[in-house]
C-alpha cells in the first residue's frame, strides 16, 4: 500500500507519511533518521513497516475503502480447444500432481481439497488435483475436489477445470475420468515419450508404435464423454522435430484440445525453448485448433524463463506449481510467471495477462509450505522471507526516498500485508477480538474453535514476550490449522536431561478415540529419548530422515518451528506417475513453540498422522503397470 502511494500520489489528496529508520552505526545503539512527506489522501490507513534493520510507518487519513480487486481485462470464457482474447494465458497448477511428487511433500487428502479451494481462489484457470490411478487415496482426493470445488461456481461464472493425469493407457485413463467426471469442467491429461533415449530404454517401442498408441488412446479418452483432452509428449525437449510434428499432429486429429510440450529434463535454453513452440505452430497440421501448453522444469534454473519465452512465442497455457515445487530442482513457480507477465506483459511480452487475483499469492505459498513441508528459500522471487527486506544502507535510502527505486511490486499486489491497518500491536492484555481482526488482515479465515485455540495459545506466548509479533502469530496458526488429521495428539511431555546422566523423556499421547497412552524411554538427548518414547506409543515403524529448526523471530525468546521428514515401511508406497515404479513415500511434519522439546515432538507426531492416513486411506491400491502402456 505504502509502495503504490509513494509511486501514485495523484490518487490521494492530503497524506502525511512518517518514516523512522534505525541505521547501524558503531555505537551500541542504533540511529533515528526521520522524514516526512505529504499528499493529499482518499484513504485512511496506519501502515508499520518492519524488518531487522528498516522500519517504517505511516498514517494515511480518509475513512473510504480500499477499491476492490479488478483484473486488467476479464477472463475469456472457458472453450477447451480455443481462447477468444489471443492475449490470455491460461494457468495450468500442478501443485497437486507434479509438486506432490517432491520427496517428502506427501498431502492428506484434507491438505489436497484446502489447497484446491486455495488456488480457486487465487483464480488458475486448470488444477491438475493429481494421479488417480496412483493410489486409492489420489483418487479418492481428485474425485472429492472435481465433486467440490469443480462445481463452486463464482459470481462472474468462473470455475476451474479439474483434471486428472494418466499414462496412455486405458485402466489410467478410465480412473482419470472417474475421478474427474464429476466436475463441471473435466479434463483427462495423458502423455507418453517422444524422445529418442525414452524410447529406447525406458519404453522400448519405435516411433510408429508410440504414434499408434497416443492416437488410440486420445480417441479412447474422447470416447468415455470427455470433451477436454489434453496430451503431452513427455522429454518434447529432446525430440526430434519432424517426430514431433508427425506424433502431434495424429492426436490432433484423434480429438485433443490442448498440447502440452514439457521440457521434461530441463535441458532447453529460453531461446532453444521458444524457438520450439514457433517451429510447431509452423510445422503442425491442425495446431491452430488447439492450444498450445507449456511445462518447464528447473534442472537448469530456467524454467521461468523458459515459459515465458514459450508464451511470447505463442504458447497460451503454462503449467507451473505453487514456490516451484516438483520433481527434482521443480517446476517453474507460479508466482514467478505470474508477476513476471503482470509487471512486464504489456511492455515486453506483447500485452499477455493472465486471470490471477495475486492478493492471493502470499497465503497459497504459505498453505502450501506447511502443507507439503517444503520450506522456501529466503532468498526466493515473489515469496521469500527476504524478498522485500531492504538491509543495504543504500537501499534504504534510496527506499525511504522513494519505494520504486528498489521495489518493483508492491507488496500489497501479492497480500503481503507488512501493515497494521488498524494500528494495534499485539500483546498480554489483547483481546479475542483483537486477535480476530489480525487474523483476518493476514489472511486467515478461522472457524470459532480454531480461534478458540489459537487465542490461548497466544495468551502464552504473550505472558512470555513482551510483543507478540505478526511472525509469531503466523507459526501459532501454522501449527494449529496446518496440522493434518489428529491419529495421535500430543497431550503432555516432561523431560529430563543435561550431562550428568542419561535423557529421559515421558510422553501422553491421545489416540482417535481420546484414550491416553503414556511412554517413557532414555536417549541421547531430549529430542531422541522423546522419539523413542512416541514410538513405544505408537508401534508404527518409522526412520527420521531429515530434522530442521528455525526460529521465527530474534531474540531469546523466539517461537521455534521445527520441521522433520520420515520413511515408513515398504507398504507406504505409490505409483510413480512418470515412470510407473513403486515408490517409497516419505512423510513431513511440522510443529512450533517457545520450547523446542515440544515443537520437535509436535512435528514428529504429525509425520506419523500424514503416514498413518496415507495407510488407511490406500489400503485398497491400483495394480502398478509399470512396463504396460497399452491395453
Amino acid at each position: 500500500m505504502a509502495s503504490s502511494l509513494l509511486r501514485n500520489p495523484n490518487l490521494y489528496s492530503s497524506t502525511t507519511i512518517t518514516t523512522t529508520s534505525f541505521l547501524p552505526t558503531f555505537s551500541s545503539k542504533p540511529t533515528p533518521i526521520s522524514s516526512s512527506f505529504r499528499f493529499q489522501p482518499s484513504h485512511h490507513r496506519s501502515i508499520s513497516l518492519r524488518s531487522q534493520t528498516l522500519r517504517l510507518s505511516c498514517s494515511i487519513s480518509d475513512p473510504s475503502p480500499l477499491p476492490p480487486h479488478t483484473p486488467r481485462r476479464p477472463r475469456p470464457e472457458y472453450i477447451p480447444n480455443r481462447i477468444s482474447d489471443p492475449n490470455y494465458v491460461r494457468v495450468f497448477d500442478t501443485t497437486l500432481r507434479d509438486g506432490e511428487q517432491s520427496p517428502g511433500a506427501t498431502l492428506t487428502s484434507k491438505e489436497k481439497l484446502d489447497i484446491a479451494r486455495q488456488l480457486a481462489k487465487l483464480g488458475v484457470d486448470i488444477i491438475e488435483a493429481g494421479f488417480p490411478a496412483a493410489s486409492k487415496d489420489d483418487f479418492e482426493a481428485v474425485k472429492t475436489i472435481a465433486e467440490t470445488v469443480g462445481n463452486t461456481v463464482d459470481e462472474n461464472g468462473y470455475v476451474p477445470v479439474i483434471c486428472g493425469l494418466s499414462r496412455c493407457n486405458k485402466k489410467d485413463i478410465e480412473r482419470a475420468w472417474d475421478a474427474v467426471k464429476y466436475a463441471k469442467r473435466p479434463r483427462i491429461h495423458t502423455f507418453i515419450a517422444t524422445s529418442d533415449i525414452h524410447l529406447e530404454y525406458k519404453l522400448k517401442k519405435t516411433k510408429a508404435e508410440v504414434i499408434e498408441i497416443a492416437r488410440s488412446m486420445v480417441r479412447f479418452a474422447r470416447s468415455l464423454g470427455c470433451e477436454d483432452v489434453e496430451f503431452s509428449p513427455e522429454d518434447a525437449g529432446r525430440s526430434e522435430r519432424e517426430y514431433l510434428y508427425e506424433i502431434l499432429g495424429e492426436v490432433i486429429k484423434a480429438g485433443a484440445t490442448t498440447l502440452n510440450i514439457p521440457d521434461t529434463v530441463g535441458i532447453t535454453l529460453p531461446s532453444e525453448f521458444g524457438q520450439l513452440i514457433t517451429d510447431l505452430k509452423a510445422n503442425t497440421p491442425g495446431i491452430e485448433n488447439v492450444v498450445i501448453s507449456t511445462h518447464c522444469q528447473n534442472d537448469l534454473g530456467l524454467s521461468t524463463a523458459n515459459t515465458l519465452s514459450g508464451a511470447h512465442a505463442g504458447a497460451r497455457q503454462m503449467e507451473v506449481t505453487i514456490n516451484g515445487i516438483g520433481e527434482r530442482a521443480g517446476n517453474a513457480s507460479l508466482e514467478e510467471v505470474v508477476m513476471a507477465i503482470k509487471c512486464r506483459g504489456d511492455h515486453v511480452l506483447g500485452g499477455l495477462f493472465t486471470g490471477i487475483d495475486t492478493r492471493h499469492i502470499v497465503m497459497t505459498s504459505k498453505m502450501v509450505e506447511e502443507y507439503t513441508g517444503m520450506q522456501t528459500q529466503p532468498h526466493k522471487a515473489i515469496v521469500g522471507a527476504n524478498a522485500f527486506a531492504h538491509e543495504s544502507g543504500i537501499h534504504q535510502d534510496g527506499m525511504l526516498k522513494h519505494k520504486g527505486t528498489y521495489e518493483i511490486i508492491c507488496p500489497e499486489e501479492i497480500g503481503l500485508e507488512r501493515s497494521n491497518d488498524a494500528g494495534i500491536v499485539l500483546g498480554k492484555l489483547s483481546g479475542r477480538h483483537a486477535l480476530k481482526d489480525r487474523l483476518t488482515e493476514l489472511g486467515y479465515q478461522l472457524d470459532d474453535e480454531q480461534l478458540s485455540t489459537i487465542f490461548w495459545r497466544f495468551k502464552t506466548v504473550a505472558e512470555q514476550k513482551k510483543r507478540v509479533t505478526d511472525a509469531d502469530i503466523i507459526a501459532l496458526v501454522s501449527d494449529e490449522v496446518f496440522q493434518p488429521e489428529a491419529v495421535w495428539k500430543l497431550l503432555d511431555i516432561q523431560i529430563t536431561c543435561g550431562t550428568l546422566g542419561l535423557s529421559t523423556a515421558t510422553v501422553k499421547l491421545a489416540d482417535a478415540d481420546g484414550k491416553e497412552h503414556v511412554a517413557c524411554s532414555i536417549g541421547t538427548g531430549p529430542v531422541d529419548s522423546a522419539y523413542k518414547a512416541v514410538d513405544l506409543i505408537v508401534k508404527e515403524p518409522a526412520t527420521l530422515l531429515e530434522y530442521s529448526m528455525n526460529a521465527v523471530t530474534e531474540g531469546i525468546d523466539a517461537i521455534a518451528t521445527t520441521r522433520v521428514l520420515i520413511r515408513g515401511s515398504n507398504k507406504y508406497s505409490s505409483t510413480n506417475a512418470i515412470t510407473g515404479e513403486e515408490v517409497q513415500r516419505t512423510f513431513s511434519g511440522t510443529g512450533a513453540g517457545m520450547d523446542i522439546v515440544v515443537s520437535s515432538v509436535k512435528a514428529y507426531v504429525g509425520a506419523l498422522n500424514k503416514m498413518m492416513d496415507f495407510k488407511e486411506n490406500s489400503a485398497t491400491k491400483i495394480p502398478s503397470q509399470k512396463n504396460r502402456v497399452a491395453a
